[in-house]
């Protein structure tokens, strides 16, 4: 990612921040949309799920600019994925859903530069993620 893409990411993350829980709400409605068939995966309380979501991708964001530390807890947290139940091929409707609420959330703000920094950014830690994921499959 170049420093504009980290900043551009890093600005517009900063304006769904006050309506975190409407776009966790709105990531779920679009992911359950596109990929009904990972609804069963979802346990538990969607609001602390929301929040839960909003957090991890406040850490993406904030440590885009120290790749050296993302890496390693994106690559723990693609392996506890595992054990939800999460499968590789969920990370593209996983992206789609992300560009979808970020859309919907910025309205104007969402311009193509933003998108094609959210979509490079979603890029490279599913990479990282599904390597990770595709790992400890193997193992078990």
């Amino acid at each position: 990612m170049t420093p504009q893409q980290v900043t551009l990411v890093q600005s517009s993350f900063a304006k769904v921040v006050p309506i975190a829980p409407e776009a966790a709400d709105l990531f779920y409605a679009r992911l359950f949309e596109l990929a009904p068939q990972v609804r069963p995966l979802f346990k538990g309380d969607m609001k602390e799920q929301g929040r839960k979501l909003m957090a991890m991708l406040a850490t993406v964001v904030n440590g885009l600019t120290r790749l050296e530390a993302l890496v390693p807890a994106a690559q723990q947290l693609a392996r506890r994925h595992v054990g939800y139940g999460a499968l590789p091929a969920h990370y593209p409707v996983v992206g789609a859903a992300l560009l979808d609420t970020l859309e919907n959330g910025l309205g104007r703000d969402f311009t193509p530069e933003v998108r094609e920094a959210w979509s490079t950014a979603f890029s490279l830690l599913s990479g990282v993620m599904i390597e990770a994921q595709q790992q400890q499959q193997q193992q078990q």
